[in-house]
């Protein structure tokens, strides 16, 4: 089991032959993930050859590629301009989970295909994040395959690069899956999504939560944890030494009052059971112990 992803995901790539694309496409081909086409409405018909003698068609639409081969997860490296027509395309086309990898999409265009999906079938992740990895099994994006192996901790996180240290840290253990949900101000798949599957997945044991300052979504996620996460939960917020009322980095909100500072975020998930580290080693230590008291 895995949440979202696992070794029977069938991958296309909208935007595989771009350079971003296919250079990320031979990385997902070299960690083992299946993927069975790739979208761009010129190159239609054509085969792109991959390093380790892999041929991955091109198809002219997602539909195209459904039909042909059963994929179930599209990748999206599309250009930001061109990325809400591309993500509605698969959603159109009704994949299960499309993965918009770009970054610098305009907020507009982000609200307005996120609320296109709303009742349609397709889960998103993103956009402007690093996407989704259950080790051993697939890898949809751009998180390096060799960081960790497989285990029983699940990773959801909004930042990229923290979502590898965090894996790399907890390599001895191992992940069943690791998401990187994205730090926009808005997007598909949220901290609550997210932990909702680690809690339905009997291979996943125990969580990290990597979070940011900004806006109220690890508060919200802590209310969640309280009334409905019963396996051990650890969390870490990014930005405790940023400064009152400035938006930081990925923070995708403007810090107002006590709500959004790190502080509160730590304070409202402590309320709820979870133990929060004050920087991202102390964060893994503290998994670390919850993994070793279960066995694992």
């Amino acid at each position: 089991m895995a949440i979202f992803l696992n070794a029977d995901s069938k991958v296309i790539v909208q935007g595989m032959t771009g350079s971003e694309g296919m250079k990320h496409t031979q990385r997902m081909l070299t960690s083992g993930t299946n993927i069975v086409g790739g979208v761009n409405p010129k190159k239609a018909g054509q085969t792109v050859e991959f390093e380790g003698g892999t041929s991955v068609p091109v198809f002219g639409t997602v539909a195209d590629a459904i039909a042909q081969t059963g994929a179930d997860v599209s990748v999206v490296f599309v250009p930001p301009a061109f990325a809400k027509s591309a993500v509605v395309e698969a959603i159109d086309a009704e994949i299960p989970l499309a993965i918009v990898i770009t970054e610098g999409i305009a907020v507009k265009d982000t609200a307005e295909f996120y609320a296109y999906s709303t009742d349609k079938a397709t889960r998103i992740i993103g956009p402007n994040c690093p996407g989704l990895i259950s080790p051993g099994k697939s890898n949809a994006g751009i998180i390096p395959a060799n960081i960790a192996g497989p285990g029983r901790i699940g990773l959801v996180s909004k930042s990229g690069t923290l979502t590898y240290q965090m894996m790399y840290e907890l390599r001895e253990f191992g992940f069943s899956s690791a998401v990187g949900i994205g730090g926009d101000p808005i997007i598909g798949t949220t901290h609550i999504d997210a932990l909702e599957a680690f809690q339905q997945d009997p291979e996943t044991d125990a969580i990290v939560m990597i979070g940011e300052i900004g806006g109220d979504a690890e508060e919200r996620a802590a209310a969640y944890i309280k009334e409905h996460v019963t396996k051990p939960v650890v969390g870490y917020v990014a930005g405790f030494t940023a400064p009152e009322g400035k938006t930081m980095g990925h923070a995708g909100a403007i810090v107002s009052g006590s709500s959004g500072t790190a502080e509160a975020k730590k304070e409202a998930l402590e309320a709820a059971g979870v133990k929060v580290g004050k920087t991202p080693s102390e964060t893994a230590a503290l998994m670390a112990e919850i993994m070793q008291s279960l066995g694992g």
